[in-house]
């Protein structure tokens, strides 16, 4: 008779089970009574059982995360089974927003200006050299008119005292030098890290006045697809194409870029063409796995091609038949160069990482400048390993080592022998330096004072062991007020005809007075930075100070004889003070004003008396200005170069017709560019030097350039004159 009546009027408990929708187990999921405080979870089986003693409202409640509450009311049942719905959900939120074109860095005691790409847009920016028009610490200088080749100056210095990396990597060094940073297309740049004087002794130890770090596009958080495409007044044309996809852990970005040449352009009428025809393709990958602040394996593998030829001289100059011509001047330069690098770390856990990071390219390179004929073939190797440990839940070490290696070989000869040039010959070196550093990261008064201390040792296969230390300082005195100070040595070898290509154009014999030595420099300075948002405005105010002491330095000497440059060891004083100050305003989210003044006093001492660099203002200013409505669909940005006079190589040697004034004279640059922009299309336009202000006739000696006064170095200000351009973008985005 028992048997007849539902047992589940004599129970005192439900049990049950919570799977999803696939029948699998919900380990974990919650399961309670409507209205009560009593519940319980469910087990390695979805499988539950809770109490029904005293409860009334006998609804029985299931939930889980990223599912969909049940409900069963419980009549007479002693078994029930939940089956809960998959909630809909984003696997992550992004949350975009726009940053300002510069930002000085406030995280680390290294004054850091990383110029974004949305300053890059402010200009046509075609490759590297390009891309520092609208900010004051780098400065552009054109090393030989004939084929445009430009170094980057920080400080006033010249750009082999700055250290160039690509992705951290020191792809810019001898032969890669002349002609390096004009083979990087601006639209594959991310950000340019500019910093000055003393910087981290993990890269190395060969930045003296400061370091440029070039961060080329990430595949992971790139567009899908980019098209540029761009054309001048010159009609020298522009290709760049990017596409990157992500698969999973994996990304990759491929970037194909082409330059073709310009019309043959001579306003001067000096017969020689105002710039040269360049031929250039580039092609790069970069391969990326996993994120290096995920814990695990993360990797990075890039690769590049460039093939490049540069035609200058005189417009009838014919580069097929001319090459060493002593009747019709000219200057070819044909290279190609493959590169490879990789990154690869493994991070334990938050505080532990083993980074390992290896580079390596060659290039080979045949040119003729007039009469010379320079061949050239440089391989270089970079490798680095560095543990980092970040430990007391605030301060960080870096320790590691570090290898270079780099084998330089150069030949040079002469087609004719009239002007009796002794220096031809084969040129070979041969670098290998291991090295290894420490630096700690040091934080004291509730993070307010960070204090970087670093030091290095490399054991240079010639010049033996030299040690680099480096220490920084950076004190808060607010979140908005910030004030570094750094002090640091660096040094390295001079590879002489690759980093000063004016010594194979002259006409002059070059002289090697005694075996040089690596330079040596010492570098100092302060910055003060206060940023400030208000309701309207916001910005930042920089004034910053840096002094250069070399201990030996390496000048040709072009003055004691007209007809001869003298190469030697400088151990006198030779110094660069620095000075600017910086201000930069955003009103309203729509008007972008910046102001900035350098200072610079660049000079040694000679037999007591004061001799000034040639080639750098004294005084130089930048106004820029830059306007966006609410709306983006179109941005107009200006700007305007004030260059103060120049102390000029010293021509008082030659004869009166090729003697050159002292100082150049001051002269303003103003360039304007319009950007509009459609859904997935922009268009720019825009105008350099608008005022068409030329240096006329910079070639000394034009009319006789095969004699012995001929000398393209002596440039001080733009050469072509007024430049319109026109060009378009196309975007996919993965949005």
């Amino acid at each position: 008779m028992l048997m007849l009546f539902p047992i589940g009027l004599f129970s005192q408990s439900i049990s049950g089970k919570v799977t999803n929708t696939k029948n699998q187990p919900l380990i974990g999921a919650t399961v309670y009574w409507l209205g009560s405080t009593i519940g319980t979870f469910a087990g390695s089986n979805g499988e539950f059982e809770i109490t029904s003693k005293s409860i009334n409202n006998k609804i029985l409640i299931a939930s889980f995360v990223g599912h969909t509450a049940d409900t069963i009311k419980i009549t007479n049942q002693n078994f029930v089974k939940f089956r809960l719905n998959e909630i809909k959900i984003l696997n992550e939120v992004v949350i975009m927003g726009k940053h300002d074109g510069i930002i000085i860095s406030n995280v680390t005691p290294i004054k850091t200006e990383v110029i974004t790409q949305i300053e890059l847009q402010k200009a046509a920016c075609c490759d590297l050299a390009g891309c520092f028009e609208t900010q004051s610490s780098v400065q552009p200088q054109t090393t030989n008119v004939v084929t445009n080749s430009k170094e980057l100056r920080i400080l006033g210095l010249s750009g082999v005292y700055n250290q160039v990396l690509i992705d951290g990597f020191p792809m810019i060094q001898a032969l890669t030098y002349t002609y390096g940073i004009s083979g990087i297309p601006g639209s594959l740049v991310k950000n340019i890290h500019v910093s000055k004087g003393a910087n981290s002794v993990a890269q190395g130890f060969s930045s003296i006045s400061g370091q440029i770090n070039v961060e080329t596009k990430e595949p992971n958080e790139s567009d899908k697809l980019l098209l540029n495409l761009y054309v001048n007044s010159f009609v020298e044309k522009h290709l760049n194409a990017i596409y990157a996809f992500e698969r999973g852990n994996w990304s990759n970005i491929t970037a194909v870029s082409t330059v073709q040449p310009a019309n043959t352009v001579d306003r001067d009428k000096d017969g020689f063409l105002d710039l040269p025809l360049i031929t250039r393709y580039v092609i790069s990958n970069k391969l990326k796995y996993g994120n290096e602040r995920d814990w695990g394996w993360s990797s990075k593998f890039g690769l590049r091609f460039i093939n490049e030829q540069r035609v200058g001289g005189q417009t009838y100059f014919n580069s097929k038949t001319d090459k060493g011509s002593s009747i019709v001047y000219g200057q070819t330069v044909n290279y190609h160069q493959p590169e490879a690098w990789a990154k690869t770390a493994y991070r334990f856990n938050d505080n532990y990482r083993l980074t390992l990071l290896v580079s390596s390219f060659h290039q080979n390179q045949k040119s003729y400048f007039g009469l010379v004929k320079y061949d050239a073939q440089q391989t270089n190797f970079y490798a680095n390993l560095q543990y980092e440990l970040n430990y007391m839940h605030k301060h960080s070490l870096i320790a590691g080592i570090s290898y270079r290696y780099q084998i330089l070989n150069e030949d040079i000869s002469f087609t004719d022998t009239t002007l009796q040039r002794t220096y031809s010959g084969n040129y070979k070196t041969l670098e290998s330096i291991p090295g290894a550093f420490i630096e700690n990261t040091m934080y004291f008064i509730d993070n307010k004072l960070i204090w970087i201390a670093g030091i290095r040792g490399d054991q240079h296969n010639e010049f033996g062991f030299t040690v680099t230390p480096r220490t920084l300082l950076k004190y808060d005195f607010t979140d908005q007020t910030t004030i570094r100070a750094s002090i640091g040595t660096g040094w390295r070898t001079v590879n002489l005809f690759s980093e000063n290509i004016g010594l194979l154009v002259s006409s002059r014999n070059i002289i090697f007075a005694e075996p040089l030595k690596p330079e040596r420099a010492t570098n100092m300075g302060i910055n003060f930075t206060h940023k400030f948002e208000r309701a309207y405005v916001s910005g930042y105010l920089s004034v910053d100070y840096y002094r250069t002491n070399f201990q030996n330095q390496i000048f040709p000497d072009y003055y004691t004889d007209p007809t001869i440059v003298i190469i030697n060891n400088f151990n006198g004083k030779s110094l660069s003070n620095g000075f600017q100050v910086e201000i930069y305003l955003k009103i309203r989210e729509q008007f972008e004003l910046k102001t900035g003044y350098n200072y610079l006093d660049v000079y040694r001492i000679i037999n007591e008396v004061k001799q000034v660099i040639p080639f750098n203002s004294t005084h130089k200013v930048l106004l820029t200005f830059g306007y966006k409505p609410i709306s983006n669909k179109y941005h107009f940005d200006f700007n305007i170069h004030w260059y103060g006079e120049q102390r000029l190589p010293d021509t008082k040697s030659n004869p009166v017709e090729f003697q050159r004034p002292d100082y150049s004279k001051p002269y303003t640059l103003i360039n304007a560019q319009f950007t509009y922009n459609f859904s997935r299309f922009e268009v720019y336009t825009g105008c350099e030097n608008i005022f068409d202000f030329r240096q006329k006739r910079p070639i000394i000696s034009w009319q006789n350039p095969f004699g012995p006064y001929f000398d393209t170095s002596s440039v001080w200000g733009p050469t072509k004159g007024r430049e319109f351009y026109v060009g378009a973008r196309f975007l996919l985005t993965n949005n």
